[in-house]
């Protein structure tokens, strides 16, 4: 990736609207601007079931037809109330595929006021893996993206996309020419697979699951575990564990699905036709593990309509700089804090720890205007829910439980266990050390830029830790600095050192 740009101007919104037209679901997703890390400002889907019956009749029903144009009306007003700037609309397999889809898209153009594009299946299918790619920006396996009429499958390697495949494998499809026979549909996804040479691409690679079918079972995985995080996005789980729960709901009727809190009822039909297509491609594969991802063609649409140098930023960091924009006393502070605690951590880091630390110091002031007593449980609270993409859910406890150092003290024992039990001990000890830098840094500055660059920190010869004052901030000693100082040399295994005189000399 590129250096980051910072800019200092809080961020504007400039809603934009996504509308996805597919074989299931009809959705609006508003978002706000055209961002490396856009946040979904309203969210909504209609099940119409506009696939329901092609692959027999060739045609979109017109009960599907009337729902999905209701929906569009809908979706038009909504964007006039929320005032968006721009709508980006797409159809997907089943208007693609139906005889009578071209008719239909002039009507639903009508109906949202807006151009609709039919996406190919090779667009599809590219689309789907930018959006996986916007959100995991180091992913690299197969890319599989299951709607109601279709499955995109796209091999991507080290965020660069490869070959592209659509088979026609949705949940709808697979219901109409089986005749709701799941024999049947589980011989026709076998038939499709033996033909796709992609599926062996898999081979000790990570499979990343998009689609709501496979959500839900994402979602029952994590209830059955009682998993800290009910965080979808990069939820990682070995190929077996997601496999017997893929074959578990394969088996189930819609009447026992109905009873299961994490389905929903309107999924109850197609969730185990969905569960069997991935098992069946687990299967065949042999992949690592499945990665839960919820960008998908959506954001894929978003992440194509940027610049290169959007493109190509850190989709953590800028969600972090959004933070600190918004909510921080000074934005440039935390800037700072991350060039001054390169001093004593850039050395024996990795990339993801580098990139965790400055993640961490830009939220580092989050929670500045809740009350004392909630600082430190305010920022787990809005780091640990916080829509964030390009981080894994060991990478997002470490950033809350950084943060939440940073308020209660290094040593608090209150730490909250869920988010504990995410990390191995050297990434606690990292998160302590972490936040004891942050901690001295705040009683030297109070939280106001252009003091920190005057002021050294280094690790000298891993023996001192010294903080270097210039002579014309040496009214900042004090107690406060000694106690702070001593705590993260005695972290570092060092002996606390304070000088007087220039940062460079």
């Amino acid at each position: 990736m590129m250096a980051q740009t910072f800019r200092l101007e809080p961020p504007r919104s400039r809603p934009v609207a996504v509308v996805d037209v597919g074989s299931n679901s009809v959705r609006l997703v508003v978002y706000d601007g055209r961002r490396r890390a856009p946040s979904p400002v309203f969210n909504e889907k209609i099940l119409c079931g506009l696939g329901r019956g092609v692959a027999i009749t060739g045609e979109l029903s017109p009960k599907a037809m009337d729902r999905a144009l209701a929906a569009l009306r809908r979706f038009r007003a909504l964007c006039r109330q929320i005032e968006v700037t721009s709508v980006l609309a797409v159809a997907t397999a089943a208007v693609r595929e139906a005889s009578n889809g071209p008719d239909f898209v002039v009507r639903a153009e009508a109906a949202l006021g807006a151009p609709i594009t039919v996406l190919t299946g090779s667009r599809e299918a590219e689309l789907t893996a930018l959006g996986v790619i916007s959100g995991i920006p180091e992913a690299d396996g197969v890319v599989g993206d299951l709607g109601g009429g279709s499955l995109e499958l796209v091999d991507v390697r080290q965020g660069r996309i490869e070959t592209a495949v659509t088979l026609p494998l949705g949940p709808l499809r697979l219901i109409d020419l089986s005749g709701g026979s799941m024999t049947r549909a589980r011989q026709i996804v076998d038939e499709t697979l033996d033909s796709c040479d992609l599926v062996a691409e898999l081979r000790a690679r990570d499979f990343y699951a998009v689609g709501g079918a496979w959500r839900n079972l994402a979602r029952m995985h994590m209830e059955q575990n009682a998993h800290p995080l009910t965080i979808l996005h990069h939820y990682r789980v070995p190929r077996e564990d997601f496999r017997s729960v893929a074959n578990l709901v394969a088996g189930l009727s819609p009447a026992s699905l109905h009873a299961i809190r994490a389905v929903p009822r309107s999924r109850a039909e197609t969730l185990p036709y969905g569960a069997m297509v991935l098992e069946r491609i687990l299967a065949r594969g042999k992949a690592r593990d499945v990665v839960t991802s919820v960008f998908g063609v959506r954001e894929g649409l978003i992440f194509a309509s940027l610049g290169k140098a959007k493109r190509e930023a850190d989709p953590l960091l800028s969600a972090c700089w959004d933070f600190a924009r918004r909510y921080a006393r000074s934005p440039a502070h935390e800037r700072e804090l991350m060039d001054w605690t390169d001093g004593i951590f850039a050395d024996g880091e990795s990339d993801v720890e580098r990139r965790l630390r400055h993640a961490a110091c830009l939220l580092a002031d989050i929670s500045w205007r809740a009350s004392p007593d909630y600082r430190g449980s305010r920022a787990v609270t809005v780091i640990s829910q916080a829509s964030f993409v390009g981080i894994d859910h060991p990478g997002r406890a470490f950033l809350a439980l950084a943060v939440f150092f940073r308020y209660e003290g290094v040593s608090s024992d209150d730490a909250p266990p869920d988010m504990m039990r995410l990390v191995d001990e050297a990434a606690l000890a990292r998160a302590r050390k972490l936040a004891a830098a942050l901690r001295l840094a705040y009683v030297l500055t109070a939280a106001m830029p252009g003091v920190l660059p005057r002021i050294g920190l280094e690790d000298e010869c891993g023996t001192t830790l010294r903080l270097k004052l210039p002579e014309s901030l040496a009214d900042l000693q004090g107690e406060p600095v000694d106690k702070r100082l001593a705590q993260l040399a005695q972290l570092m295994g060092r002996t606390p050192e304070l000088t007087l005189g220039d940062a460079g000399a």
